[in-house]
């Protein structure tokens, strides 16, 4: 596993977590802010089930699932920042952030991808 990616995705779930508590205390936002957290801790405890995958198969089985719940949290940030609960410049940085994530996963999924067709 790229322990990199995995640093990555534990720092993003800090920062969704503070992103959710600010959501909750300051918005009183709650519906989708719990979207957001549910989504966006578990890229990370995904690529930590990935860590202990008993073949290649259930290794990039959880990285695919890590990936999907990138997007969605891409999605609900968007909504977020569309509905003016998140501001731009808060958006911009954590948006960017997950980006960054989802094109690390999807990398490493291609070539396990390829692996698996071998």
């Amino acid at each position: 596993m790229n322990s990199l990616v995995y640093e990555k995705a534990y720092k993003f779930a800090i920062r969704i977590v503070k992103a959710h508590k600010y959501l909750t205390q300051e918005k009183k936002e709650f519906i989708l802010s719990k979207q957001l957290i549910r989504s966006g801790t578990s890229i990370g405890a995904n690529l930590a089930e990935a860590n202990g995958a008993i073949s290649t198969a259930d290794f990039s089985a959880k990285v695919s699932i890590a990936y999907k719940e990138c997007l969605e949290t891409k999605y609900w940030l968007s909504l977020l920042k569309d509905t003016g609960y998140m501001e731009i410049n808060a958006f911009d940085s954590i948006y960017k952030d997950a980006d960054e994530i989802g094109k690390i996963l999807f990398s490493i999924l291609k070539k396990t991808r390829i692996t698996d067709n071998c």
